[in-house]
């Protein structure tokens, strides 16, 4: 039974919540266990396990005998430690400082990255910070910002693991420059009809600190492009 995950309606437990948390519910826990001692401790235990992998995914590790004591000051009515608005606020600061402490270390692996790449032969590096390495280059007209491209890539995380490829579609894909992430539009602008480049896009050209999709925060994204036509 340990990896079968029991299922509470959320609105049952909402209700259980917030009417707990009423201070002018004129009922309280523990007058009556109509609920039964065995289903009492199924929904605790549901909701604790509910939690527990969204709070490790989300790097949260709770003094269980606080947390413990929250909910049970909570769901009595009692007097608690803090009003609603002050226990917001402390929620709050310790997201923000967890939040804080694992960009510092996205923001380096970025660093590192593309300080090591820098020193790679052929990479090339613009005033935006676009790192690039020509592959192959051609003689064909060259895209601006208000052009429409046609092109085929692979998309990758400098880790190296691909995120989006135009090969599976079968065909290649069309944009607008002016219609994409900062470094597609800069790196396409240098190509040529006819050139492949491999682009190393940092994330302030990129996705930026909120990254997108299976794209994390502070990512270096790594395409492949080819550029074939300008429509």
């Amino acid at each position: 039974m340990k990896n079968k995950r029991l299922l509470i309606p959320a609105a049952l437990i909402a209700v259980i919540f917030i009417g707990a948390c009423n201070k002018g519910n004129s009922g309280s826990f523990g007058e009556n266990e109509n609920f039964g001692k065995d289903a009492s401790y199924a929904l605790g235990m549901s909701i604790g396990a509910g939690y527990r992998d969204n709070m490790i995914s989300n790097g949260i590790i709770p003094n269980l005998d606080e947390l413990l004591k929250g909910i049970k000051d909570g769901l009595s009515g009692e007097e608690t430690r803090f009003n609603t608005d002050k226990a917001e606020e402390i929620i709050n600061t310790a997201f923000s400082a967890i939040l804080e402490e694992r960009n510092a270390g996205l923001i380096q692996q970025e660093i590192d990255f593309l300080a090591g790449n820098a020193k790679k032969p052929g990479i090339k590096i613009t005033p935006s910070g676009l790192q690039y390495e020509i592959l192959i280059e051609a003689n064909g007209p060259r895209p601006s910002i208000n052009d429409r491209v046609q092109v085929h890539y692979e998309g990758r995380l400098a880790g190296g693991m691909l995120f989006s490829t135009s090969y599976d579609y079968g065909e290649p894909v069309i944009f607008a420059l002016n219609q994409v992430i900062p470094g597609w539009s800069e790196g396409l602008q240098l190509m040529s009809v006819g050139s492949k480049y491999r682009f190393f896009i940092p994330s302030e050209i990129g996705y930026g600190s909120s990254g997108e999709g299976p794209i994390p925060p502070y990512a270096t994204l790594v395409f492949v492009v080819e550029l074939l036509g300008i429509l």
